[in-house]
């Protein structure tokens, strides 16, 4: 298999030798001696994140005594799903590697199990939300560990300014660092009608409706928000009810105060859309305020990253988790679980937190207040809320609760803003429905 033409490669401790300890149990840290382990990580957008789990392993392994390759694999290109893909049919590759969100169901049957070293960490670290086990639990078993790094919400970044003075909402005082949301008002009728003010004063939201992940995270939250789902949890298709009838026609509502090229939007047009300063919100992590604060600093010092509006049904946030997994073919399995357990303590963790600059999340309920997100600045508290440390909103995955294999394909073929779309630009309201129906079922069949 070629290897990923990102690499770059990292010995840990050149401290090899023969193994002397038997193993005497599925998962005992600490009982073998040297070895090797090769790790497939993602490549940090942040400038120096990666140096941060290069320190973090070289520490594990140092005392250990194992030897560890590092490769750094980018997701541009999508370059890392690709050599998932070459690992899984090759069954050679990594021990340890870095998946996406619906990688882990995509690949149950190749996948170590953690059951195990999962135990124990939600015994440390608390409880996982619904959405981690939902997109890494199969038949039982744990076939992943939520990585910090990567994993992201995506709620809204609001211009403080803006927002005020031109749809009436104090964003920070709805959001007050250090203490409790006071959102009870903040609902989708709100966000509408903000929406509508902010459109008519020149400075649209900057909510796509394109078919990559941002503009369908956003569709997810929303659709969720009012309980509509195309597909439930038994695998019935269930897109003509009421409620997704409520959410196409608020989507409607909503996408005739947004950008006219909305439609065209990809993940990089909402960030370059607040930089720019023409747009009162978008629904992001904190990266394009971390790009503000270094193009556009007049624009980042009046950002503020807050929760989702409130639907009919709940307050739902999209969030998307990474996740280190053990290759079922990997050499060194007890090793690699033991490096994880090592990657997944509150330790590590908050030094992961802090060299992206607050935009990893861990998905462990005990978590979500580190220092970071109370520090960084400007203006100072901007990420307080970004971790939902008062679970506040369900943190949760577009096209979910269908089954994954079905969802995945809802999420990826982008249906959610499709139909959206269709209705919004004059097609029938029945006509579209059909037409998400067909698509549905269509992948029920693949």
């Amino acid at each position: 298999m070629p290897r990923p033409l990102t690499r770059r490669s990292v010995i840990a401790t050149a401290a090899a030798a023969t193994a002397t300890t038997a193993l005497t149990a599925p998962f005992v840290r600490g009982a073998f001696a040297a070895g090797k382990l090769n790790v497939g990580f993602w490549d940090h957008w942040v400038p120096g994140a990666n140096k941060a789990s290069t320190e973090l392993v070289n520490e594990w392994a140092a005392k250990e005594k194992v030897e560890v390759s590092i490769d750094y694999i980018t997701s541009q290109g999508n370059k890392n799903l690709l050599t998932i893909a070459a690992e899984a049919q090759a069954r050679s590759g990594h021990d340890i590697f870095a998946f996406p969100t619906w990688q882990p169901a995509d690949h149950a049957n190749r996948l170590e199990p953690v059951d195990d070293i999962m135990a124990e960490l939600v015994k440390q670290n608390g409880a996982v939300n619904p959405t981690v086990e939902y997109l890494a639990r199969a038949n039982g078993h744990w076939l992943a560990v939520p990585a910090c790094v990567g994993s992201q919400i995506k709620g809204p970044c609001s211009r403080i300014d803006l927002m005020k003075q031109h749809a009436g909402i104090d964003v920070v005082a709805m959001y007050p660092a250090g203490t409790p949301p006071k959102a009870e008002a903040w609902t989708l009728d709100a966000m509408l009608k903000a929406a509508e003010a902010c459109h008519k004063a020149g400075f649209p939201f900057g909510i796509g409706l394109g078919q990559t992940e941002d503009n369908v995270d956003t569709a997810g939250a929303i659709f969720q928000s009012f309980g509509a789902e195309l597909v439930n949890a038994k695998g019935d298709v269930t897109v003509k009810t009421d409620e997704v009838r409520q959410a196409l026609e608020f989507y409607k509502k909503l996408i005739a105060v947004l950008p006219a090229d909305a439609p065209s939007w990809d993940d990089a047009s909402n960030n370059k859309w607040l930089i720019s300063g023409r747009g009162a919100m978008i629904l992001n992590p904190p990266s394009a305020w971390a790009v503000a604060k270094r193009d556009a600093p007049q624009v980042a010092e009046q950002c503020w990253t807050h929760g989702f509006p409130a639907g009919p049904k709940g307050r739902f946030a999209p969030f998307l988790p990474y996740f280190w997994g053990v290759w079922s073919f990997g050499k060194n399995k007890e090793a690699a679980k033991s490096l994880l357990v090592h990657l997944s303590s509150p330790a590590a963790i908050a030094k992961f937190v802090e060299a992206s600059g607050g935009y990893d999340l861990p998905a462990y309920a005990n978590l979500t207040t580190l220092k970071t997100w109370a520090e960084v600045g400007p203006p100072k508290g901007t990420l307080y809320h970004y971790p939902n440390p008062y679970n506040h909103q369900t943190l949760s995955i577009a096209a979910s609760p269908a089954p994954p294999k079905i969802a995945q394909q809802i999420y990826f073929q982008a249906t959610l803003t499709k139909m959206a779309l269709r209705f919004a630009q004059g097609e029938k309201l029945d006509t579209a429905l059909a037409w998400a129906e067909g698509e549905c079922e269509g992948f029920m069949r693949t």
